[in-house]
Parts: C-alpha cells; structure tokens; sequence
C-alpha cells in the first residue's frame, strides 16, 4: 500500500473525460515521474490531488495513509502534507521572499529562510527583502518557490515541470532539492517531459488520455523518450502502412 494512493479516479472536464478510472499508488520517501504527451492528464492528476478549484467533481477516490481526502479542501490537504509547485509560479505583489518562505514554515526563523535560499543557489542577503513580483526573473521564482518548499518539509512534493524556464545550473539545484527530499523520506511526484529529470526518479509512470499505460523502473519508461510513444490502445495509434 502506497502513502497516497489514486482509486478508479475519473474526471470529466467540459464533457471530456479528462482522467479516465486511473489507479496509481505513490511510495513513502520515493522519487516517481509521471511522463506522457501533453493532454495525457498529468497536471490534471496533480491538481485533482490537491484538490484545486474545478478539480474536485470526481468519480473514484484519493486516499492519504488508507484514509480518503477526497472532500477535503485544499487548505486541509496541505495541513496533512501536501504541496503543489506549479509550472509557472505564482507571483505575490508586494509581499517580501522572507515573509513568502515562512509562511508555510514549520521553523519560523530567518535562518531557515536563508538556508533554503543558498540550497537552491541564491544569495540570501540580495533576496530576503526583495518582494515576491514581476522584477524577479521566472528561474528566480521558481528557486524561491522550490526553497518555501523546502521549509515546509511537506510528506508529499507534487512538481509540475519543474526544468521549464530554467537553465541548466537552477536545473542542478532542483535536483540537489531532490536529494534533500529523499533524505527526509519525502515522496515526491515529478511530472515532466525530460529525459534528464526522469533520470531523478526510482520509479515512473506513463499516462495516455487519462489511462495508465505502463508502470516500473525509469530505464523501462525511458523508452517513450526513445521510441516517443509505447503501443498502446489509444484510438490515434498509427497503422502500419500495408506493403504492396
């Protein structure tokens, strides 16, 4: 049994079944991925966990150590552990780095703040009053997202693409985060198009329209990076061209 497990979960978003009876189980203090083409339903599955607005009319059922947290708010999920850091994020005009990295903190002093900011390779003395808006870059962002992250030693860590918008030297940062979450038996849920942030995972998962397609180590998933697709039952599966 997984710390989190995903129970015949089905989700129809403007008449469309966006999940489709999807059942994965998540392990305690593991990395996983979720991989597959875009509009498989990652995200989808990721804010449906959360239980983010217009996610939450749902078939099937989410449990968190055997218990169900399908009706729970978003708020009550993240008090039993559960965060999000999405693709591109947020902005908060006006309010201070420091203040944002604490909010979440379970140590609310400033040294916490200032240790999460030089993990993810950010000087604390130029960041900690600066404001959380639009004059920090989206890579500076998503370090400073990745670090209240950090403070908050969550249970569980769902990132949404996180290599997108970064260079390669933020991108080694995040997997140094990796490594921390690991060490303090977070489990983790990347979902991602990269070979390179797979390659972090112990474990992945490949979704299709909704579907699980395939399951196991990342050096069997690895092959959709290869091969681009995996056969599978999707009615858009390419015919062989008939010899003449």
């Amino acid at each position: 049994m997984g710390v989190l497990e995903v129970r015949n979960l089905t989700l129809v978003l403007d008449n469309k079944k966006i999940l489709d009876n999807l059942s994965i189980d998540f392990w305690q203090g593991h990395v996983h991925a979720l991989c597959g083409p875009n509009g498989a339903g990652k995200s989808t599955l990721a804010n449906t966990i959360m239980g983010l607005s217009g996610y939450t009319d749902i078939e099937g059922d989410i449990l968190l150590d055997g218990a169900s947290i399908r009706h729970l708010s978003v708020d009550e999920r993240a008090r039993r552990g559960i965060t999000l850091a999405w693709q591109e994020p947020a902005r908060f005009e006006g309010l201070r780095v420091a203040d944002f990295l604490l909010a979440g903190a379970k140590n609310k002093r400033r040294s916490v703040a200032a240790d999460a900011l030089k993990t993810v390779g950010l000087e604390p003395d130029k960041y900690l009053n600066r404001a959380v808006d639009k004059t920090l870059s989206g890579g500076e962002r998503k370090r400073i997202e990745l670090a209240s992250i950090l403070t908050m030693q969550p249970r569980i860590v769902l990132m949404d693409e996180p290599d997108s918008g970064i260079d390669v030297e933020a991108l080694e940062q995040i997997f140094a985060c990796l490594r921390i979450f690991k060490s303090q038996g977070t489990t983790v849920i990347l979902i991602t198009h990269s070979a390179a942030v797979l390659r972090q995972a112990e474990h992945a998962f490949l979704m299709c329209n909704g579907r699980l397609i395939d399951k196991g180590s990342t050096s069997r998933i690895y092959r959709y990076f290869e091969d681009k697709c995996i056969p599978c039952a999707h009615i858009n599966e390419p015919v062989e061209e008939e010899t003449k």
